[in-house]
C-alpha cells in the first residue's frame, strides 16, 4: 500500500491526508486489473493537483469559491472538490432487496441514511456501473432497516443484524474480486442510527479496513478519523428544509444561549443540573411551553446548546447552522462532521463537559466582533450541510462524497501479482 500525506497543515489532525493507516495485507488474486493501473493514476495526479493548489491562485467557479477561516485551506479543498467532480466514481453493490438493503428512511433523525442511499444510486455523475472503474464501492445496507425489520425490540439479541451482514459480506467478496483484492479498505458502508459502529464490528475488516461514514463519529466507540467519515445528523420530519432554514442578523438576537430537550444521556443531566431555570440569559428547559415555537427560538438566538445526548451525535448542531445561529458543541469525544475540511473552531463554540458550569463565563467572554464573525461564517458554511433533491454542488450530499474521496486518495489499491 502507499499512502497519500500532506505535509502542509491545511487539515487539523483528523484528517486522512494528514494522517496514514494501513489496512491488513492484502490477498493475493489471480486476476490482473489494467483498469486499475489507469485508476490509481488519475488519483496520482489529483494528489499532485491538491499538492500543487496549497501554494497557488485561488481556481475560479462559476457556483461557489470557497475562501476564509471556515476552511483549514480552502484553495486545497476547492482543488480536491473539483478532482472529485472530474474523475471520482462509485459503485454500487446491487445485491440485497429492500427494505434493508437499498432503502432508508428520509422523514425522521435517520433521515440522511435513506437521503444518501437514493441519492448515490439515482445519481448519473458518480454512480458507475462498470466496478472495475470504481474508485470505491458501496455496501448499500440501511443499519436503520436493519434494527426495525431485523432486530427483535429488547431482545437484547443482536445475532439476526450480525448474521444479515456477514452473509451479505461473503456474498459480495464470493461473487466479486473487489472485497478481497483490499480487505474492503475501498469499501464503505453509511450509517445515521446509533448502532452503526456496533454493526460494523461484526465483519471485522468491516471496522477496522473499510471507510465508514458515521453519525455516530465517536472516538471512545473506535471511530478512526483517519479512514473514517463523520457526517451530520439532520431530523428532516417532512422530508424537506422548507421552513427551517434562515434566520435574523446577528444584532436581532437577544438570547445568550438557549437548550431545549428531555433527559438523553448524562451530558444533558448535567447541563440541567446546572442550567435549567437558573438564568435568564440562559434559557435552558426539558420542554418548551405550549405555543413557543423551536425554530423562533433558536432564531433569537445567539449560541445554540448542542449536548450530546446517549450518542455523540446531535441534530441541534445542524439545526443551529440552518437558523444562523452559532452551534455550542458540549461533547468530548465527538468528531464534527466534515471537519478534515471544515475548522469548526471559527464558527463553533466547543466545550468540554467538565466545563458545563462554566458556561456562561465561556460565552461572555467572546467578544461581540468575534461572535458577529462567528455568525456570518455559520451561515457561509451551511450549503455544506443543506438537503436537495436532487443533489447541488457543495451541499451534504456532495460533502459526504468529499470526505470519502479524501480517504480514497489516502492510499493506492494494487495487485500483488503485478
Amino acid at each position: 500500500m502507499e499512502v497519500f500525506n500532506i505535509s502542509k497543515p491545511w487539515l487539523n489532525n483528523t484528517d486522512p491526508l494528514n494522517e496514514t493507516y494501513v489496512p491488513s495485507p492484502r490477498i493475493k488474486q489471480q486476476r490482473k486489473f489494467n483498469i486499475l493501473d489507469r485508476t490509481e493514476a488519475g488519483l496520482l495526479q489529483a494528489r499532485i493537483a491538491i499538492r500543487e493548489a496549497i501554494n497557488s491562485s485561488q481556481t475560479q467557479d462559476s457556483d461557489y469559491v470557497p475562501i476564509g477561516p471556515m476552511y483549514w485551506n480552502a484553495k486545497a479543498f476547492h482543488r480536491s472538490y473539483l478532482e472529485m467532480e472530474k474523475q471520482f466514481r462509485v459503485f454500487v453493490y446491487e445485491e440485497g432487496e429492500p427494505p434493508v438493503f437499498h432503502n432508508g428512511p428520509c422523514k425522521d433523525i435517520y433521515s440522511m441514511e435513506g437521503n444518501f442511499i437514493h441519492a448515490i444510486e439515482m445519481n448519473d455523475q458518480f454512480r458507475t456501473k462498470d466496478p472495475q472503474k470504481a474508485h470505491v464501492f458501496f455496501l448499500p445496507f440501511s443499519v436503520v432497516m436493519l434494527v426495525h425489520y431485523v432486530y427483535i425490540r429488547d431482545s437484547h439479541d443482536y445475532g439476526p443484524i450480525r448474521k444479515t451482514v456477514t452473509d451479505y459480506i461473503d456474498v459480495i467478496s464470493g461473487k466479486y474480486p473487489y472485497w478481497n483484492r483490499s480487505l474492503g479498505a475501498d469499501h464503505f458502508m453509511l450509517a445515521c442510527h446509533d448502532w452503526g459502529p456496533d454493526t460494523s464490528s461484526f465483519v471485522p475488516y468491516l471496522q477496522k479496513n473499510s471507510i465508514r461514514v458515521l453519525c455516530n463519529a465517536n472516538t471512545s466507540e473506535k471511530f478512526n478519523p483517519r479512514k473514517d467519515v463523520s457526517f451530520p445528523e439532520i431530523n428532516l420530519k417532512t422530508g424537506l428544509m422548507k421552513g427551517i432554514l434562515g434566520g435574523p442578523s446577528a444584532s436581532k438576537r437577544s438570547l445568550l444561549a438557549f437548550f431545549a430537550g428531555g433527559l438523553h444521556g448524562y451530558i444533558r443531566g448535567i447541563l440541567l443540573e446546572h442550567w435549567e431555570n437558573k438564568d435568564q440569559d440562559i434559557m435552558v428547559q426539558k420542554y418548551l411551553p405550549k405555543g413557543v415555537s423551536y425554530y423562533e427560538m433558536l432564531r433569537k438566538t445567539k449560541y445554540c446548546l448542542c449536548p450530546s445526548g446517549y450518542e455523540v451525535a446531535s441534530p441541534r448542531v445542524v439545526e443551529a447552522i440552518y437558523t444562523g445561529c452559532v452551534p455550542v458543541l458540549i461533547s468530548d469525544h465527538y468528531v464534527p462532521p466534515f471537519s478534515g475540511v471544515l475548522n469548526w473552531k471559527a464558527f463553533s463554540v466547543q466545550v468540554s463537559v467538565e466545563d458545563i458550569p462554566k458556561l456562561k463565563d465561556i460565552l461572555t467572554r467572546i467578544s461581540p466582533s468575534q461572535y458577529i464573525r462567528m455568525q456570518r461564517r455559520v451561515g457561509q458554511v451551511r450549503r455544506h450541510f443543506e438537503v436537495h433533491s436532487p443533489p447541488k454542488r457543495y451541499d451534504v450530499f456532495h460533502m459526504i462524497l468529499h470526505s470519502i474521496w479524501l480517504r480514497r486518495l489516502n492510499f493506492k489499491v494494487h495487485d500483488d501479482d503485478q
